[in-house]
């Protein structure tokens, strides 16, 4: 179940506040909404509702008995085996495929993969808990004694499929007691309200638009639609995860909670490292406080628990090696800003900062967005410079069938697209019927030819056209050509 479904919107979050406020003791409010979110969780996977239940009791133990021995050998006994679990069950059934995937073609090995569910929002309510058990450890929080007050922090269901990454101390003292005030509501139906026009009427409206550019084989796009197709998605994806924490953060609101901010207009950010100062806040501040200063690292800790951080960045969003150099791509630019300093940062004349730091965020998405494997990466790194079968110099490429003009039938006809050469394949190839084939003529005149590189070809009648005819189609209608009526 997700936030913008009109089952959640008029009939479960409603009954959730009538039955909510329907109460007056915060015991009682508490226990409305556990039975809630457990729903909720239910109707998303209710085959893995035993896994947060399981979580959230194991954690609730290693929480207690840290707190009893502090500072003693069983207290780092309990977190460690804590962070194993919690970890553990987070790789084993997000990462358990990529790795076998990637020991079976490193090894030539023959490992079965088995084709593991993933659980609903394991990522976000397991960092919830390595937090959880950290802080306790640390000294931070005090554990909670309350099982039920404890699965409230675990499965509330605003914050429990996609964040944010609320942690314990911010949430202890409302999960306790808690006032709602009139302003409260009011505020967290405009953030709901904000957040629903942000996923429904922008994000949604835009994923047509992205696969429409990025969603066929991205070697053979242009490079402006490339670029306008990153752009895009770019633009879906700041919608979509900051409407929906938008949303989760004013549900939280109705209810008494007040949970951390995940979004502060990143687009508007100077540097690479602002960026991730203002996107997705709440995971950055997580690495930040518990991965960043590994002491195991001694004297260059702080590199390189740079590099820590954003190889698990990568990696937490995705078992994909995609996701990996997305992370250490960001991990690359920051270390460089850290290189030039911030004195040397503010010298660079404020548009080149934007434009550039703009650039490397886009390009970034597009990484994002290639989760079919490193050949579809490398496609698109080609194409965004003009090097694929799409690019700057692409015009057509067809296959000459037999006709009244005299020309060879069935023969390819290769077009120079810069360095690359075209060839289409049959297989893939969009069959065209064949009266309709001897219709299309094609005409590239010497304007078009001179512009993109390609040697001039008289007119001639194509046979079988595929997708690589498309721009011909484009400037056929520039030209004013009704190539589908005329004979």
């Amino acid at each position: 179940m997700i936030f913008s479904n009109l089952f959640f919107l008029y009939l479960f979050f409603p009954i959730c506040i009538l039955c909510y406020f329907a109460t007056k003791k915060n015991s009682y409010r508490n226990a409305v909404l556990i039975v809630f979110s457990l729903l909720f969780y239910a109707c998303g996977q209710l085959n893995f509702l035993w896994l947060i239940l399981l979580s959230a009791l194991l954690n609730f133990v290693f929480g207690r008995a840290i707190e009893k021995w502090k500072g003693k050998a069983p207290a780092t006994f309990f977190l460690a085996l804590g962070l194993i679990c919690n970890l553990g069950t987070l790789v084993v059934f997000k990462y358990t495929g990529f790795l076998l995937e990637n020991i079976n073609q490193l090894f030539h090995c023959n490992l079965p993969i088995p084709n593991l569910p993933l659980p609903l929002g394991i990522s976000f309510f397991t960092f919830r808990l390595v937090s959880y058990l950290i802080d306790c450890a640390w000294g931070k929080v005090h554990a909670e004694k309350n099982f039920f007050t404890f699965l409230l922090y675990v499965s509330f269901f605003p914050i429990t499929v996609s964040g944010p990454i609320a942690r314990y101390a911010s949430m202890q003292k409302d999960l306790h007691s808690r006032s709602i005030s009139a302003y409260d509501i009011s505020e967290g139906f405009g953030r709901i309200a904000i957040g629903l026009g942000k996923k429904v009427i922008l994000a949604d409206n835009l994923a047509p638009i992205v696969e429409q550019f990025l969603g066929n084989s991205l070697i053979d796009q242009t490079t402006f639609g490339l670029w306008y197709g990153i752009i895009v998605y770019s633009m879906q994806m700041y919608f979509d995860f900051s409407g929906y924490s938008d949303i989760a953060i004013g549900i939280a609101r109705i209810f008494g909670f007040r949970v951390e901010e995940n979004f502060r207009h990143p687009f508007l950010c100077r540097d690479i490292t602002e960026f991730w100062q203002r996107w997705h806040i709440t995971l950055g501040s997580f690495f930040r406080d518990y991965l960043l200063y590994v002491p195991i690292f001694g004297k260059r800790r702080k590199y390189a628990g740079l590099f820590l951080v954003w190889f698990c960045t990568g990696l937490w969003h995705g078992a994909s090696w995609n996701y990996i150099i997305w992370g250490i791509y960001y991990g690359l630019f920051i270390l460089l800003e850290m290189g030039i300093g911030k004195k040397g940062m503010k010298k660079i004349p404020a548009v080149i900062r934007h434009l550039f730091n703009k650039i490397i965020i886009v390009v970034g998405f597009g990484i994002f967005y290639c989760t079919d494997g490193i050949t579809k990466l490398g496609n698109l790194f080609l194409g965004l410079m003009g090097l694929g079968n799409g690019g700057l110099g692409r015009l057509a490429a067809c296959y000459l069938d037999s006709t009244s003009d005299g020309f060879p039938s069935k023969q390819p006809v290769p077009a120079s697209c810069g360095a690359a050469l075209l060839l289409p394949d049959s297989g893939t190839a969009e069959k065209m019927d064949a009266k309709k084939c001897r219709r299309l003529r094609i005409l590239l005149n010497h304007r078009y030819c001179s512009r993109s590189g390609i040697v001039p070809l008289e007119q001639h009648s194509a046979g079988r056209c595929n997708q690589y005819a498309i721009p011909v189609h484009e400037i056929l209608r520039k030209e004013q050509i009704n190539y589908g009526k005329r004979k």
